[in-house]
Order: C-alpha cells, then sequence, then structure tokens
C-alpha cells in the first residue's frame, strides 16, 4: 500500500531565455563579430578575428551549459513516514535528504516576506533546499513545505 504524499514539489531552475531567444541572440552575437572582425581585418588587425571566436564559442558554451543545468531538479516529498530530497538528472536519480517526519525541522532566515534561505534539519546535520526558486517563492515554499510536514504528523498522532 502506498503511503499517501503530502508533498510532492518538483522544484526546477528558471530559464529566462527560450531557444528562440537563444538562436536570435547568438545570431545578433556573430553578426556583430562579424562585422567587428571586418573592420579590424581591414586594419591589418589579423589575431582579433581569432579572439571574436573564441568569444562567440564561450557564449555558445555557457548557454549550453545553462540548458542543460535546467534539466537538473530537485524533488522534495513529504509522508507520513520520512521527508526525501532527492535530486534529478536526466541519466540519474540520487536521494540527498532522508529524515523522519516527527523530527525534521524547517529552517528559514527571512527578510522581510522573503526566504533568504531554506534548510531542512536535523541532529545537526542541514540540506540546502529549493535553492533554485527566488527568495519570495522559496518563502511561499518554506510555508507549504511547514503545512505539509504538520499535516504528515497530524497523521501519525
Amino acid at each position: 500500500m502506498a503511503r499517501p504524499l503530502y508533498m510532492d514539489a518538483v522544484i526546477t531552475p528558471h530559464r529566462s531565455l527560450s531557444e528562440r531567444g537563444f538562436i536570435v541572440l547568438i545570431s545578433i552575437v556573430t553578426l556583430a563579430n562579424v562585422a567587428s572582425a571586418a573592420v579590424f581585418i581591414a586594419l591589418g588587425a589579423t589575431l582579433v578575428p581569432i579572439f571574436l571566436g573564441v568569444d562567440l564559442l564561450a557564449v555558445v558554451i555557457a548557454f549550453l551549459v545553462s540548458f542543460q543545468a535546467v534539466k537538473n531538479v530537485e524533488r522534495v516529498q513529504v509522508t507520513a513516514r520520512e521527508v526525501r530530497v532527492v535530486r534529478e538528472t536526466p541519466k540519474q536519480s540520487v536521494v540527498v535528504w532522508e529524515s523522519p517526519t516527527a523530527f525534521t525541522r524547517v529552517w528559514v532566515e527571512k527578510e522581510e516576506d522573503r526566504a533568504l534561505e531554506l534548510k531542512l534539519s536535523l541532529s545537526g546535520r542541514e540540506l540546502p533546499v529549493a535553492t533554485a526558486l527566488s527568495p519570495r517563492e522559496r518563502a511561499e515554499f518554506a510555508q507549504a513545505l511547514e503545512r505539509a510536514i504538520w499535516e504528515a504528523r497530524a497523521e501519525r498522532i
């Protein structure tokens, strides 16, 4: 018999640039670099286009790494028995935290209505969670996580 989940949250990093936007951006950077390279070649600076090419390659690699990071997710699950945090990539799934729901604490460092840091804690162990969220989203997630843990504990009474 499966245990009921009081929370099964999947946290993914925010991606502010779509694939179409990426293509447009790289096209503009490429055109600017080609125009600059033409000017520098006309002025006799033949090595500058090589550096412009390296610059373009670095920008492309940075965005590809960023797009790959979006595929990594963090899953937070709360049952009456345990709180579990799993880090998932397209290739593997790793449990990074398991603790009894009854003894797990949610620690939040707040500033006004924003959560600067959110951690699960148990017996001196701590794990930062929801780091991919904005401070405001992290504060909302902290409230939902505390509510889920409270509801899960209530089942055991």
